[in-house]
């Protein structure tokens, strides 16, 4: 018998949302959350295929991961893995989104790109250096914090111990 904890529960749900992101964001239209046809125009059929694939690879990699171990006792090489992949991945949002949009450091380079494909799509936040990160985007990158962050719990804390499939 599985001993599956609710952050287990958060982590799964948290990844599925984030699948269903990779998935429809460039391809279907979510009235003002997205632009399909903006990022039609800025970015070829083949960059959105592979860009959709990545994210899709590795998020059904995470989510693969958690169901093999939910409810177990993870090894340390799998703890780290969900810390550390996902880090990477929130690292690059840094680098894309957040240091260009504080600071303006590599905003130039974004402006003309982030202006039309999420130009028209709804953000909450002000525009700074030329940029702002929409909703739907800023959406995923608290969900996906969230999940960095309920992995890191998940792999110091211990679950109930007599609960637990050994194997």
């Amino acid at each position: 018998m599985r001993n599956i904890r609710f952050s287990e529960k958060l982590l799964l749900l948290g990844y599925c949302f984030i699948l269903l992101f990779m998935i429809v964001q460039d391809w279907v239209p979510l009235g003002t959350l997205n632009d399909i046809t903006a990022i039609q125009q800025e970015k070829t059929k083949s960059e959105l295929i592979n860009v959709t694939l990545i994210g899709v690879i590795q998020i059904t990699l995470l989510i693969s991961i958690i169901l093999l171990f939910i409810g177990k006792k993870y090894p340390l090489f799998i703890k780290l893995w969900l810390i550390i992949h996902p880090s990477c991945i929130f690292i690059g949002i840094l680098m894309s989104w957040y240091i260009p949009y504080l600071t303006g450091i590599g905003a130039a380079e974004k402006v003309e790109s982030y202006t039309a494909m999420f130009g028209n799509t709804h953000a909450f936040l002000p525009v700074m250096n030329g940029i702002v990160p929409n909703t739907l985007h800023v959406l995923f990158h608290i969900i996906l914090l969230l999940c960095i962050i309920i992995a890191i719990y998940i792999a110091i804390t211990t679950p109930n111990r007599e609960n637990i499939q050994r194997g």
